[in-house]
């Protein structure tokens, strides 16, 4: 069906034969057939045995991506709207879908493709050449589905715009997809209201992962002073002052981000109580220290410090560092929330960075709670890159 047969060296592909959805350059043993650079192909193990299809990019590392491990697969509209329908069906039994992640890449089985729903807008993020190739099937598959519930797509925008398109040997795109709209939606989540730019906004306009996690500080913010770190546009911030914090105060060094959450603080009727800064959160945090600030809660949900193995080290300093200075400033017995969303700070090293940051800080930490991504940004085993985000609620006391 699909001819062009890559085949493995013997022993290779040992992490997707384990469930990963990738396979590296230097596992190839031969490529055989004609073929153009985002293909569909057959992929064969060393003795000739089936394992899948896939499509194929030899400028990429990743050079195969799997689409499917079942041989009498056809990958035409059919298998993707299938795809998309699983998909959609998943989340409506874990999660609010007014606005969520609706397709996930690997996750979800369709590497390199990430599309957001903002109440009837969507946001696609096409990270893979071949998947690329594939996305006018897949959107027209996503309508198809969602008016299956009575939701008609307003318009949809893309924000492939990520560097790693580069890597693919394919220019970065931003625009719309279809005719323009208005790209500021307003959405409500854990009953605190936005205004997403998906235009401008960072990655493709809001941090859906967080959704839970936000709403798990509610209960821990009420009536408290909290200090609220790399805000972005405000999300962790207002879920405080929805959940009843004194006083909140959010800080971001994007002036764009800081402008954003103004606007949503007003958006809820918060400007009271929740203020935001622009400032340089590794430089506030010893400012704060040396004033004797001091917060009940201390929220810390920094960018990823790394995006590969190389810069690690440099990342855990980051982390131990802000950690260390956010523990100084909670009163005793108040409370930190913080977190990684880097997939190469694995959770052992992320845990043992915070360890670090609170021996240095004389604290002591009673976990309340760990958490990950979201339900809609499913972590599927066996895949790592799907598990990125970890998210800590700890009690901070001092020796005891």
């Amino acid at each position: 069906m699909y001819d062009t047969i890559v085949t493995l060296k013997k022993g290779g592909g040992r992490a997707f034969k384990a469930g990963g959805a990738w396979i590296y350059d230097n596992e190839i043993d031969s490529v055989m057939g004609n073929f153009t650079n985002g293909d569909i192909i057959t992929v064969h193990d060393f003795d000739g045995y089936f394992l899948g299809y896939g499509f194929i990019n030899t400028k990429s590392k990743l050079t195969v991506r799997i689409l499917s491990r079942k041989k009498d697969t056809v990958i035409d509209d059919a298998f993707l709207e299938k795809r998309v329908q699983d998909a959609w069906d998943y989340r409506k039994q874990v999660v609010d879908t007014s606005s969520c992640r609706l397709i996930f890449g690997e996750a979800d089985y369709l590497p390199g493709m990430v599309i957001d729903k903002f109440e009837d807008v969507l946001v696609v993020e096409s990270l893979a050449l071949g998947i690329d190739r594939l996305k006018p099937q897949i959107l027209e598959a996503v309508k198809r589905v969602l008016l299956k519930d009575g939701i008609t797509v307003k318009g949809i925008y893309e924000r492939s715009d990520a560097k790693v398109r580069e890597q693919e040997g394919m220019e970065r795109s931003k625009g719309f997809i279809g005719a323009p709209f208005d790209t500021h939606v307003k959405i409500v989540e854990n009953g605190v209201q936005y205004m997403v730019n998906v235009e401008d906004g960072q990655k493709t306009g809001f941090f859906l992962d967080q959704k839970n996690n936000r709403a798990a500080i509610h209960k821990i913010c009420k009536g408290k002073r909290v200090l609220d770190c790399f805000t972005h546009t405000g999300s962790f911030a207002l879920n405080a002052g929805i959940a009843g914090a004194k006083e909140v105060i959010g800080v971001d060094a994007s002036e764009l981000g800081i402008a954003q959450a103004r606007e949503n603080a007003a958006l809820n009727n918060l400007e009271d109580r929740v203020q935001f800064l622009c400032a340089d959160v590794f430089e506030l945090l010893p400012e704060l220290e040396k004033k004797g600030e001091k917060f009940d809660v201390v929220i810390l949900d920094p960018p990823a410090f790394t995006k590969s193995r190389s810069s690690v080290k440099n990342a855990i300093k980051g982390y131990r560092e802000i950690n260390l200075r956010g523990m100084k400033l909670i009163e005793d017995g108040g409370f930190l929330a913080t977190c990684s969303c880097s997939h190469f700070m694995e959770p052992e090293l992320f845990k043992k960075t915070i360890a670090e940051a609170a021996r240095g800080a004389h604290k002591r930490l009673k976990q309340a709670e760990f958490r990950t991504q979201a339900p809609d940004h499913p972590i599927l085993w066996a895949s790592d890159s799907s598990y990125y985000l970890k998210f800590y609620i700890f009690q901070v006391v001092e020796d005891r």
